[in-house]
């Protein structure tokens, strides 16, 4: 399987008490568990089903994801800053690998 590629977006400074918009996208070959390979065996399901953005360790945003979530899922969301921190964001899969990808931003 490729190698996913967790990406975000969100800027690198904001003033106290913005609320900022921050967008997410991780590459991820997703399966459904519902194909079968050349043998007429079942392909085992492989999607995220967990997504989780922390400020500081803290968990601002998550969400748990069903099997209709497209490839390489996509989120949207915005987040009100105080102070000057580390986002971290994590995806995990059906086989347990996590994914992450860590943003500082700079509050004034």
């Amino acid at each position: 399987m490729a190698k996913s590629k967790p990406r975000v977006k969100l800027p690198k400074k904001a003033g106290k008490g913005d609320v900022i918009t921050i967008k997410t996208i991780i590459s991820h070959k997703m399966e459904s568990g519902q194909r079968k390979d050349k043998k007429g065996n079942k392909i085992p399901r492989r999607i995220i089903n967990k997504f989780t953005c922390k400020l500081d360790g803290e968990q601002i945003f998550g969400c748990d994801l069903e099997p209709a979530i497209s490839a390489n899922p996509y989120f949207q969301f915005n987040a009100k800053v105080e102070k000057t921190g580390e986002f971290e964001f994590i995806w995990e899969d059906d086989n347990g690998d996590k994914y992450s990808k860590k943003q500082k931003i700079k509050v004034s």
